[in-house]
């Protein structure tokens, strides 16, 4: 009869389904790793600065005084759209890395 209710190569569901758990346990602790971790990012030579975290959220903007400029809003506006861009950008970044050394060699279609 042979193994006909196994997988190929003598392993078992049992097997399997441990693994499986022990993944999802180091899935979810690494996303709550990446919740609290940060990015940051800043435009204008440093005026304006935006912080992004791993669940992809501003956490924080810094705009130095001297550029506030109240004729010239338009310019804050731009720099304030740029620096958040760019700190999302690395959010995702830092996810893709991180989540990717984990699921190095595994291949989950859809993960996030």
């Amino acid at each position: 009869m042979g193994n006909r209710g196994g997988f190929p190569g003598g392993g078992n569901l049992n097997n399997l389904i441990k693994q499986a758990q022990g993944f999802q346990k180091k899935l979810e602790e690494k996303q709550l790793e990446l919740e609290v971790r940060t990015v940051e990012a800043s435009s204008g030579g440093g005026a304006v600065v935006a912080v992004a975290n791993g669940k992809k959220q501003i956490v924080e903007i810094k705009i130095k005084p001297e550029v506030v400029d109240p004729e010239d809003i338009e310019m804050l506006e731009d720099l304030v759209l740029a620096a958040v861009n760019e700190a999302l950008k690395k959010a995702e970044e830092m996810i893709a890395t991180e989540m990717g050394k984990l699921t190095q060699g595994v291949n989950i279609p859809n993960l996030f």
